[in-house]
């Protein structure tokens, strides 16, 4: 079997599976893999980072994996194929012809009922189907391009799965890439469990609902295993200490109030904190993965790796990992990639934006950007109002202060402007550092370059008004 043949099969098989064909990226991976090749010099020939190739081969295993039920990697690639090839079918529900030999489709996603191949493959089948029973992530988003996280993917990994963790908050500025992260997560571990599920949370979602959806959940599912008459549900809890079980509640800032310090629960969403706190509290096996701007503010941020409670806030990207980002952008390498990268904080969602202004303005633009400029495309506008409007009048003030100042400051010049009391200070700068809007280094505090940009340029009188320069 020549590498064409391989190479146009799981082009077919990930069309298939993602609605997109194989990227160059992919198709090098298939072709060095059947030449031996290391991830090491795929890259190094590519000018990808071995961390970024290794990423992409594991998405595409799996997918392979997925839709041909078998176990396919590196070291069985070849072999794999060579089988499939000899079986003379693969059998997808209606034909679409990839070579002589196969045949494939996406009606079904699956093989069925194919006489020749091995037994096992339908017993394979029917464990993919009881496994896919206790999982429901309709609501999960589809796994995309996944950047390096692999040491917040591996703490998570541990504190779930070696430390027991009942509860935890991944939280970030939006665009951090804190859900993509949670998606790779579930990849990972959920065979891990026997039930799973992803929940997306909004304003309207009350705390009954969300119950609601859990007991019938668990019930259903629990009912169709045993066959037997149906059982009476059970509270969540009890289910939760009855089957191992992971949670994801994706956009958890929607329960907490705007205008308020970091994660205030909405008076319609004050049952939650009650509810979180069994969850805490009480013996069980499960873990409940909360994804969103803020925590809730009694999450403690103390480290201590047995509590029930652990808090992972996300930060920007290393330089390397946002250099392929932006060529899988279209922008060509400039001068002084750092700096750039330094401004917009290592946000894959903010330097997006930035680069998509380039494409459409023209290279141009980028001379802006090697004299330390920093543009603020509407889309980066929006998305910076949004944490603004959900900032309390203390923090508004804090934030102007901040904004006004060349060099950090430390609580003492920020005391000695009179206008804010100790107390309220304190308060904000814990709410502000909680929402990724200001930077603590040692003993002193400063904006990211991209917020204070935008607290200047919009003069917001919240931002602004009667706010004199800090004492020197």
């Amino acid at each position: 079997m020549n590498p064409e043949d391989v190479v146009k099969i799981a082009d077919e098989i990930v069309s298939i599976k993602t609605g997109q064909h194989l990227d160059d990226l992919q198709e090098a991976i298939l072709r060095g893999t059947l030449q031996r090749d290391k991830y090491k010099k795929i890259a190094n020939d590519l000018g990808y980072s071995e961390s970024r190739v290794r990423e992409v081969g594991s998405q595409l295993w799996r997918i392979l994996s997925e839709e041909l039920e078998e176990n396919i990697n590196k070291l069985n690639l070849k072999s794999a194929m060579e089988r499939l090839q000899n079986s003379h079918i693969l059998n997808f529900g209606q034909d679409v012809v990839v070579s002589d030999s196969f045949n494939i489709c996406g009606k079904n996603q699956h093989l069925a009922g194919i006489s020749n191949l091995p037994a096992r493959n339908e017993e394979t089948a029917d464990s993919k189907q009881t496994e896919a029973l206790h999982q429901d992530l309709s609501e999960m988003p589809e796994l995309c391009t996944f950047y390096d996280r692999t040491s917040a993917l591996d703490t998570l990994t541990t504190w779930i799965l070696q430390q027991r963790c009942r509860l935890i908050a991944l939280t970030g500025m939006p665009g951090i890439g804190k859900t993509a992260l949670a998606v790779q997560l579930v990849q990972r571990i959920k065979d891990e469990f026997e039930y799973v599920i992803w929940c997306n949370l909004d304003e309207s979602y009350s705390l009954d609902e969300l119950q609601h959806k859990l007991i019938q959940f668990f019930s259903t599912l629990e009912n169709q295993d045993l066959s037997v008459t149906p059982k009476k549900p059970l509270s969540p809890i009890k289910y939760l200490q009855k089957y191992r079980s992971l949670i994801i509640l994706d956009d958890m800032q929607t329960l907490f109030s705007d205008g308020e310090l970091a994660g205030k629960y909405k008076p319609e969403h004050e049952e939650y904190r009650s509810f979180f706190k069994q969850i805490e509290k009480l013996n069980h096996q499960s873990c409940f993965i909360l994804v969103g701007w803020e925590q809730p503010r009694d999450f403690s941020h103390l480290p201590n790796s047995n509590a029930p409670i652990q808090i992972l806030q996300l930060r920007g990207l290393e330089s390397t990992i946002v250099r392929e980002i932006l060529r899988d952008c279209g922008l060509a390498a400039i001068e002084n990639w750092e700096t750039m990268i330094r401004s917009y904080d290592g946000n894959p969602l903010w330097l997006k934006s930035i680069a998509s202004l380039v494409q459409e303005l023209g290279e141009g633009v980028t001379e802006a950007l090697v004299n330390q400029t920093i543009l603020l495309p509407e889309d980066l506008k929006d998305s910076l109002q949004q944490q603004c409007d959900r900032t309390s009048p203390v923090e508004q003030q804090v934030i102007a202060l901040l904004a006004q100042e060349s060099e950090p400051a430390n609580l003492t010049n920020l005391l000695a402007t009179g206008q804010i009391s100790s107390s309220d200070l304190l308060n904000a700068l814990q709410s502000l550092l909680r929402r990724c809007l200001v930077e603590k280094q040692g003993s002193v505090y400063t904006l990211p370059p991209v917020l204070k940009e935008y607290a200047i340029a919009q003069n917001f009188p919240q931002f602004s008004h009667h706010c004199n320069s800090l004492p020197v």
